[in-house]
C-alpha cells in the first residue's frame, strides 16, 4: 500500500482514488467559523480538481497541539495545519509583530496590512524554517474573560491569566500587572474549572465554542490584539506539489478567505448573543489605561527590526 501524500510511479491508483491527500490538523471544534473555512476551502479543491486532489481535515487536536503541528510539518510529517500567529513566534520570530498590543487602528487597517506587500512577506516569512503560510483567516480581536469583573489593568493584578505559549502575549499580561500562565488550548476548560487559572483570553467564537462561559462569567471587551489564524503548508509538501496543484490549492485558499471572513462576522454577532443568554455580563471598558499599561511593549522594540515593522505599519493608511 502506498502511503505517500503524492501517489508516485509504479504505485498502483485505485479507481476515483486521488492522485494527491494533503492532510490539515488544527485545533478548533468543527463548529467554529475558522474550521468551516477551512472545509470550504477542501471542498474547492476537490472541486477545481475534479477530485484529484483532497484536502483531508482533522480538528480538535486530533494529530496535536498547535507547536506539534508546526514541528510536524517541518519534519514533513503532516502537509497543512491552522494556528493563531502566537505560537509561530517560536519558529519565525518576525511573526511578534501580531502580538503587539493596539497596534491595528481598526479591522480595515488590520486587512488592508495583510493584504498588501507586508502581510504577503510574513506569510512568507518562514520558508527557510520549512513553513510557508498560503493565508490569513480572521480570528477578530482578542479580549480577556474572567471569574471576576475587569474594569482596568489594575483588575488583572494578581491574577493567573491563561495565555498561548507566546513571548508576546506573556509580555502584553505581565504589562498589564497579571500573571501569564501557557496552558494548552485543549487543557484549558479544566483549568479555569479547578482555579489553576483565573482568566483567560480570546475572540468571542472561541469563547462560545470552547464552552469556556460556563465557567468565566465576565467578558471584557479591551480588544488587546488582533491575532490572525494562519494556514501554513510544509514547504517540503508544497515544493513535491505539480504547478498545477500548487495553483488549485492556492486559489481554493483564497476564496476561502473571502467565505470566512463573512461567516465570522455573523458568529461574532451570535456567538456574543449565545454567551449573554447564558448570563455572561459584557464589560466595555475604557481602552485608554489597557492602551498605557502596555507601552512598555513599545518601547521595548524601539530601534529593532520589529520596531521598524510597527512604523511601516502604523504608516498604512
Amino acid at each position: 500500500m502506498c502511503l505517500t501524500l503524492i501517489i508516485p510511479a509504479g504505485c498502483k491508483k485505485k479507481e476515483n482514488e486521488p492522485e494527491v491527500v494533503l492532510k490539515l490538523a488544527h485545533s478548533l471544534d468543527i463548529t467554529h467559523p475558522v474550521h468551516k473555512g477551512m472545509v470550504y476551502m477542501a471542498e474547492k479543491v476537490a472541486e477545481k480538481s475534479s477530485g484529484r486532489m483532497k484536502v483531508e481535515i482533522f480538528p480538535n487536536e486530533q494529530l496535536g497541539t498547535e507547536k506539534e503541528n508546526i514541528e510536524a510539518l517541518q519534519l514533513g510529517y503532516l502537509a497543512m495545519t491552522k494556528t493563531s500567529s502566537a505560537p509561530m513566534e517560536g519558529f519565525v520570530p518576525r511573526m511578534r509583530i501580531f502580538g503587539i498590543p493596539y497596534l491595528f487602528r481598526d479591522s480595515e487597517h488590520f486587512w488592508k496590512v495583510l493584504k498588501g506587500p507586508i502581510g504577503k512577506d510574513l506569510l512568507l516569512a518562514g520558508q527557510s524554517k520549512w513553513l510557508r503560510g498560503l493565508c490569513y483567516y480572521d480570528a477578530g480581536a482578542r479580549s480577556f474573560y474572567a471569574k471576576k469583573e475587569i474594569h482596568s489593568p489594575d483588575d488583572l493584578k494578581g491574577m493567573k491569566v491563561r495565555v498561548q505559549n507566546s513571548i508576546m502575549s506573556m509580555k502584553l499580561v505581565s504589562a498589564m500587572g497579571g500573571s501569564p500562565t501557557p496552558i494548552p488550548w485543549g487543557e484549558l476548560y479544566t483549568a479555569l474549572d479547578q482555579g489553576v487559572v483565573d482568566a483567560a483570553e480570546n475572540n468571542p467564537p472561541s469563547f462560545r465554542t470552547s464552552r469556556h462561559y460556563e465557567v468565566c462569567k465576565y467578558y471584557i471587551l479591551d480588544e488587546h490584539t488582533m491575532l490572525p489564524d494562519i494556514l501554513m503548508i510544509s514547504t517540503r509538501v508544497w515544493e513535491s506539489l505539480t504547478p498545477e496543484f500548487q495553483q488549485i490549492l492556492q486559489d481554493a485558499v483564497d476564496e476561502s478567505v473571502e467565505y470566512q471572513r463573512k461567516i465570522w462576522a455573523e458568529a461574532e454577532e451570535a456567538d456574543m448573543k449565545i454567551v449573554q443568554d447564558a448570563g455572561v455580563k459584557v464589560i466595555r471598558p475604557d481602552k485608554g489605561p489597557f492602551r498605557e499599561s502596555v507601552k512598555s511593549v513599545w518601547d521595548e522594540f524601539e530601534g529593532t527590526d520589529i520596531g521598524e515593522l510597527i512604523k511601516q505599519i502604523q504608516e498604512v493608511k
